[in-house]
């Protein structure tokens, strides 16, 4: 069959794009002795390529006499792909044309040399990143695709091969970072950056949740996400694509894994369209949108008791079934104040009057927060709770303590309604920064700043007497090694930072009209630029002698700054 024939068939083209990433740093090998031996490990450091040739000088030799010999490589960074091999010739006790290598794949270097299964819990799920291949003598292979930084490979036939080279494929999202974000404090300016990274890892096929675990389409974890993609990248197809996706595979009565997610979904579209007021894609969810708030609305008890199969906020949050409670019903009417905003602009007035309604009875009984950071975040963002004062009794002692990655920005926007900037950048420095202080180059799917106290940094093999922070935490879903050190919805501080601190906030669909307001706290200067569908606006924000603040930006045509 011919490429016309094919393409005539439909072709599904793939929008990513391929790169190979040459290792940075030998992290360990197996001691030379009697039985293997690796020679010239730090010729894989000399960028040698994929190619395969004779002439492979700065080839490493792995010896088998009995035993295995191993290499554990880091390639600097989180990335999302696989590995390819490049063998030079073999010799062996009997011919062979090709040799097994067991390659383990990790985004620590402690699950790069981990067992399957076993009390740290490293898996093969979603994707297998632990695995024997063949590779071929005076040839090479491509195997996996997760998320990893850190590659062990160990040689199981008994002989030796000439290794030339091992390469990280990379496959990722070639899009350009509208967006920036610069102040004072670098350690801020590296969070917005891993944030941003982060996410962009994260845009595969669709808007994923994690690169390694889970790699699917969650619409709760979108919504940081598509936060964060509108801070950096702007108006991008794969938030509109993610969204219908989740929206043909959840036909109504049906919901979006949980309730909650569902709700998430209708508080993206209205994030969205209020970014880049494309009102031609939001009339295409017209129908949908109706039909989910009637079938929340539903799910409501006269005295405005919410009855829901799945009450969810997050992980860290199950613990509390009493703040749970209160988390849900403030996020019902985060999802009713947008749903019907959505209606008035649909012209579905009958809909929009029953949100109204629903939201009416639902402030009429407030369930307590129940010290949950999490709850009282909701609530102070949906004016069920002062801002100052749920910051005061719950989000902010012990802060960042009781943070999660993911509502953690939930809890910034929270704390700067209550104007409390200055808390926020500490618990940013702290908390976020804290992965950094372990190693992180992309933020966690869960993170306790308990964790901090004796761990090892997880770019190393873990000491005697500290812990093995990746193989050691977590809880749920994702304990030990199936924990994510790549997912999306823990990159709130780069959404934040954006709104908050260069304080850039749309006020009408599209950018029509934006509010530009500085909080520098203990900053002395801030500035960046941020993506509209009509330019980007570039703001720097500088604090003087005198201690004002003095504001410069630019605005592109057709956008109104308001006071």
């Amino acid at each position: 069959m011919s490429i016309k024939e094919l393409q005539a068939k439909g072709l599904a083209n793939d929008p990513r794009t391929r790169a190979y990433v040459e290792p940075v740093r030998l992290v360990w090998s197996t001691a030379n002795g009697d039985t293997s031996e690796v020679v010239n490990p730090e010729g894989l450091l000399a960028g040698n390529g994929g190619q395969v040739t004779k002439e492979a000088p700065n080839a490493c030799l792995l010896r088998h006499k009995g035993e295995a010999p191993a290499i554990l490589l880091d390639f600097g960074t989180e990335l999302h792909g696989g590995i390819r091999i490049a063998v030079v010739e073999g010799r062996f006790p009997e011919p062979k044309r090709s040799v097994r290598i067991r390659v383990r794949l990790g985004e620590s270097a402690m699950e790069a040399m981990s067992e399957l299964g076993g009390e740290t819990n490293a898996t093969n799920d979603h994707v297998s990143r632990d695995s024997i291949i063949d590779v071929g003598l005076l040839g090479g292979a491509e195997f996996g695709t997760t998320g990893f930084r850190f590659a062990r490979l160990d040689l199981l036939d008994e002989g030796e091969i000439e290794l030339q080279s091992v390469q990280a494929v990379f496959v990722y999202r070639d899009i350009e970072y509208k967006g920036s974000f610069r102040c004072s404090d670098p350690l801020l300016d590296r969070i917005w950056e891993t944030g941003a990274y982060t996410v962009h890892l994260n845009m595969q096929d669709y808007l994923w949740d994690g690169i390694k675990r889970d790699r699917m389409v969650w619409t709760g974890d979108m919504h940081p996400e598509v936060a964060t993609i509108c801070a950096v990248f702007g108006e991008h197809v794969i938030v509109p694509q993610s969204m219908d996706f989740k929206r043909d595979r959840s036909p109504l009565p049906m919901f979006m894994d949980m309730p909650t997610y569902s709700i998430w979904w209708l508080l993206v579209q209205h994030d969205w369209y209020m970014q880049h007021g494309n009102e031609a894609y939001l009339q295409e969810q017209r129908d949908y949108i109706t039909g989910l708030l009637r079938e929340l609305i539903g799910k409501v008890e006269p005295d405005g008791t919410i009855n829901v199969y799945r009450p969810f906020l997050d992980w860290p949050a199950s613990s509390n079934p009493a703040g749970v409670t209160a988390g849900v019903h403030a996020l019902f009417v985060l999802g009713m104040q947008a749903g019907a905003r959505l209606c008035r602009l649909f012209g579905e007035v009958e809909t929009a009057g029953l949100c109204e309604g629903l939201e009416g009875r639902l402030r009429k009984r407030i369930p307590h927060h129940a010290g949950s950071k999490q709850a009282a975040a909701l609530q102070a963002l949906a004016g069920l709770m002062d801002p100052a004062a749920a910051n005061r009794e719950v989000i902010a002692p012990d802060a960042p303590s009781g943070y999660s990655t993911f509502y953690g920005y939930y809890m910034l926007r929270a704390r700067a309604e209550a104007g409390d900037i200055a808390g926020s950048l500490d618990s940013i420095r702290a908390f976020w920064g804290g992965m950094l202080e372990l190693g992180a180059t992309t933020f966690w799917e869960d993170f306790d700043i308990a964790w901090m106290e004796g761990a090892a940094r997880i770019d190393e093999l873990t000491p005697p007497g500290k812990i093995d922070v990746h193989g050691s935490y977590g809880g749920y879903c994702y304990k030990g090694y199936r924990h994510s050190l790549c997912h999306g919805w823990a990159s709130g501080p780069t959404a934040w930072l954006s709104e908050y601190v260069l304080g850039i906030q749309v006020v009408e669909p599209g950018f029509r009209k934006v509010r530009i307001r500085p909080n520098l706290a203990d900053l002395n200067w801030a500035e960046g630029t941020y993506p509209t569908p009509r330019g980007l606006i570039h703001v720097r924000h500088e604090r003087g002698a005198d201690g004002s603040i003095r504001t410069d930006y630019t605005v592109p045509p057709g956008v109104t700054v308001v006071e």
